[in-house]
């Protein structure tokens, strides 16, 4: 460990699924005496990310509160970049925490690289390689991928990834992913207990599929083809019931309700908070999703997953038979759902793999890292 001075620790983030994944690191480092550390959020989402924050019991130091209605991506990074010159300039960090693929953590390296701090890119090392896809989340992970200084991977193959970039492997570590910290954490404190959002859902009776959508270049047909598809099995399917927590964004509220509003065993819901969504995907059958973060929470839980999406960043969940990734295709959405509500075997196969994205101890692997190499 160098010096004995205490080291200037920013963390900046603006969604929920970062402030998930980023608040086990959080307590990590704020319990070490050897590190000042703060938080600075841009809310670019909310809502959804004070949920979170209230939950795990983290308070903001830097509030930027930069959330506007349909707010597009020039706006959001023009004054991302901006408002992070105040905090950075006054703390004057040391080290600058990111995390994932949000247009907040492009910004946050990109202004922390600004004010000299270095940054760590936790989550580093996943690709699509195309850049179209998942837009414009690949790009900026590969752009916060040339800035950053320490890279925390979750794997080995997205190490590999950052070697491939000619990454030096001396500023690569292999972590797991702090996903799997949040959830065994919020897993031991969700209540057995129904919560209200789910006391009308028959999940004794019926199978619980539960569906979240919410990426742009599903935005339009591809989000209708999985609708429609959703709604021709349910027409079909009196054994199935299906839970849609309905994303804010209009894009996507707007052709759910059109397409899915008023079914019968289909319950339209608001937005979950994270313990009453982790309490419902440990109660669903399987899910559906565009999500990457379920991607690897899902398994976790011995959910088989279903992934509305052409790519995935998180190719091991699929080689290691947790995840299909089939697309927005009707025709083969509609025979994957069906091959796991009827054939036993497939789903017991995707229920009993192993997930490969780590031992919930990757955030203890973070400090120590930094300890040694700051």
């Amino acid at each position: 460990m160098a010096g004995s001075k205490q080291k200037k620790i920013l963390f900046i983030f603006g969604t929920r699924p970062e402030a998930i994944k980023l608040a086990p690191v959080i307590k990590c480092f704020k319990s070490d005496a050897y590190f000042e550390t703060r938080v600075c959020i841009t809310a670019q989402h909310r809502e959804m990310l004070d949920q979170v924050l209230d939950f795990f019991k983290i308070e903001a130091d830097y509030d930027l509160d930069l959330m506007k209605k349909n707010q597009d991506l020039f706006s959001l990074t023009a004054r991302a970049l901006e408002a992070l010159k105040a905090p950075l300039t006054t703390f004057k960090p040391d080290l600058v925490f990111v995390h994932g693929d949000t247009t907040t953590t492009m910004v946050a390296s990109l202004a922390a690289f600004y004010a000299g701090a270095k940054v760590g890119h936790i989550e580093a090392g996943l690709r699509t390689f195309n850049k179209q896809s998942p837009f414009p989340e690949e790009i900026n992970r590969q752009l916060t991928g040339r800035i950053a200084d320490f890279h925390f991977a979750p794997t080995e193959k997205s190490k590999n990834n950052l070697l491939a970039e000619n990454i030096q492997e001396s500023q690569i570590f292999i972590t797991g992913n702090t996903v799997i910290d949040a959830l065994e954490e919020t897993v031991k404190r969700v209540s057995q207990k129904i919560p209200q959002c789910a006391e009308t859902i028959p999940f004794g009776s019926k199978k619980v599929i539960l569906i979240t959508g919410h990426r742009r270049e599903n935005f339009g047909p591809g989000m209708r083809r999985v609708c429609e598809v959703l709604k021709e099995i349910v027409e079909r399917r009196h054994d199935v019931h299906l839970v849609y927590p309905v994303h804010l964004n209009p894009n996507v509220k707007n052709t759910v309700h059109e397409i899915l509003g008023n079914i019968e065993n289909i319950s339209l819901i608001e937005p979950l908070s994270y313990p009453d969504f982790v309490w419902m995907m440990n109660a669903s059958y399987f899910i559906i999703t565009d999500s990457g973060g379920i991607q690897e929470e899902a398994p976790g839980l011995g959910k088989p997953v279903l992934v509305t999406r052409d790519t995935t960043e998180r190719p091991e969940a699929v080689t290691a038979g947790t995840v299909k990734l089939i697309g927005t295709d009707s025709t083969k959405l509609k025979a994957a759902i069906l091959e796991l509500l009827d054939n036993a075997e497939s789903y017991k196969r995707m229920s009993k793999a192993h997930n490969p994205y780590g031992d919930g101890k990757a955030s203890a692997r973070i400090l120590n890292a930094v300890k040694q190499n700051l």
